[in-house]
């Protein structure tokens, strides 16, 4: 057999993302012709600004910093967080604030987001946005030092504990203006990469998740270790909520959700319209 070829992984601390890479990343899925160098978990932005740089082999990255490296990047078809009703929320608090949304200071979770991406598609006006991670959002809300704030991930179960109302489901509107599911994030390997390599990496991830499904319970130290939040019901909740058909495989909608997507972001001159996906 030949040497197996050694790649770097990055992806989020997220529950979904910790499920989805728990069985790969420990040794429960077989690997013949890659092996992983290196496993990074950060913020999803942080993964955005590395792809831009071309860090890492593979990684998990906005569906938005897709839009700007996919003449590098080719899109793998499992790991994806994709699906109806898990889009970003724009949410504010009861402090005072400017009658037009568009003056309103909105705080995003990173500028290669798809939460700022599709604030910019829901409220093109919008320009006063202050980029934050995305675990200080509701924090800065509650101070009053932004009038509004998109929150993502673990946030979305929790911001009505700290007195804060949702404005607008993002998700929600995508979903009622094209019919399709929200694509949020994904996995992407380097082009440069053999495609029998993406292949197996792509294989490989599916097979987790099916390990995950099949061993309940057993990846939870792991998600546990890297989650922000750590109530239970919330790391279940948010496991549920984005982790589904679509990680397994993007499947025909799955794709025409992406196109339609990223065809938009390109026609609002948010990125370059640029290759296909693969």
């Amino acid at each position: 057999m030949s040497e197996k070829m050694a790649v770097t992984l990055g992806f989020s601390p997220c529950p979904n993302d910790t499920y989805i890479f728990n069985a790969l990343v420990h040794g429960q899925v077989p690997l013949t012709r890659l092996s992983l160098a290196g496993v990074q978990l950060e913020d999803v932005e942080t993964l955005n600004d590395w792809a831009l740089q071309g860090r890492l082999d593979i990684s998990k990255l906005s569906f938005h910093a897709f839009g700007h490296i996919r003449d590098q990047y080719a899109l793998l078809q499992a790991g994806s967080a994709l699906g109806r009703g898990c889009g970003p929320l724009l949410i504010t608090g009861k402090g005072d604030k400017p009658i037009d949304i568009a003056d309103w200071k909105i705080a995003i979770p990173g500028t290669y987001t798809t939460a700022a991406l599709l604030l910019r598609l829901y409220q093109p006006a919008c320009r006063h946005l202050v980029v934050m991670r995305f675990d200080r959002i509701m924090e800065a809300l509650a101070e009053g030092t932004v009038d509004g704030g998109v929150i993502i991930h673990e946030s979305r179960f929790t911001y009505r504990q700290f007195g804060l109302h949702c404005i607008q489901d993002l998700g929600e509107w995508w979903e009622q203006a094209t019919g399709l599911p929200i694509p949020l994030g994904c996995i992407a390997a380097k082009k440069t990469l053999p495609i029998d390599v993406r292949e197996e990496i792509d294989a490989a991830i599916q097979a987790s998740i099916h390990w995950a499904e099949a061993h309940p319970g057993e990846g939870w130290d792991y998600i546990r270790a890297h989650a922000q939040e750590m109530n239970p019901q919330v790391m279940q909740s948010h496991i549920d909520l984005y982790v589904n058909q679509y990680s397994k495989g993007l499947g025909e909608e799955g794709l025409h959700a992406v196109r339609e997507l990223l065809r938009r972001g390109a026609e609002a001159r948010l990125f370059p319209a640029g290759a296909d996906l693969a």
